[in-house]
């Protein structure tokens, strides 16, 4: 007879594997099995999460944080659910938390920073940002986060930059030759803007291709 531990296994590796549905199944049975499973919830909610049911996603989490509440990852990742419904100061509010039990959570400075620049705080968004950096060198998320809080800040030189560094540590990081395009664009430059979303859109960004529909031909 499978425990709930087995089946919460199970789920974690089908997680990875990219089987956001089966890691919920298996979840579903441990959760069924161990109703006080903290982890099980935990994980649950970000399979939601890669789902886009951010809503099923901070159900989990809540009960997570209810079971666990001193782990740091659990305020993460409901800020995240948060940030993507534009709850933004309820997303703040989350990673403000998990900073307070983790003041070495990269993912959380680096999101309060995307966080931040929505609210347009951008001073405090570079800080976060800065953070994140300095605690992990090679986290290409936080370079594009300050990328694209440069730009709003007109300083495009700035946003390249941090865009450039952020593919070079991830090179099939769509996002970040979107946003360099568009910081391109910003500076009339049309033949590298073009060439950036042609290149995102190789990689799958579909925003990328309607600015190519828009500008390039």
């Amino acid at each position: 007879m499978q425990m709930a531990s087995d089946y919460a296994d199970s789920g974690f590796q089908k997680y990875y594997n990219g089987d956001y549905r089966g890691a919920i199944a298996d979840y579903n049975k441990a959760i069924e099995l161990n109703p006080q499973f903290a982890d099980a919830y935990f994980n649950r909610g970000n399979a939601k999460n890669e789902l886009k049911d951010y809503n099923g996603a901070m159900s989990d989490f809540n009960k997570a944080i209810k079971l666990k509440p001193d782990y740091e990852r659990n305020y993460n990742n409901r800020g995240e659910s948060k940030f993507f419904l534009n709850d933004f100061k309820g997303a703040l509010l989350d990673f403000d938390k998990a900073i307070e039990l983790d003041s070495y959570l990269v993912e959380a400075f680096s999101n309060r920073g995307l966080t931040k620049n929505k609210l347009k705080d951008y001073k405090g968004a570079i800080a976060d940002f800065n953070k994140a950096i300095d605690l992990r060198p090679d986290f290409f998320k936080a370079y594009y986060g300050r990328g694209i809080t440069k730009n709003s800040l007109k300083n495009y030189n700035g946003a390249i930059a941090d865009f450039n560094k952020a593919i070079e540590l991830s090179p099939q990081f769509a996002l970040a030759y979107f946003d360099r395009g568009n910081t391109k664009h910003s500076q009339n430059d049309k033949n590298g803007a073009c060439l950036d979303w042609k290149k995102a859109a190789e990689l799958g960004n579909s925003e990328a291709s309607e600015m190519i529909k828009k500008f390039c031909y």
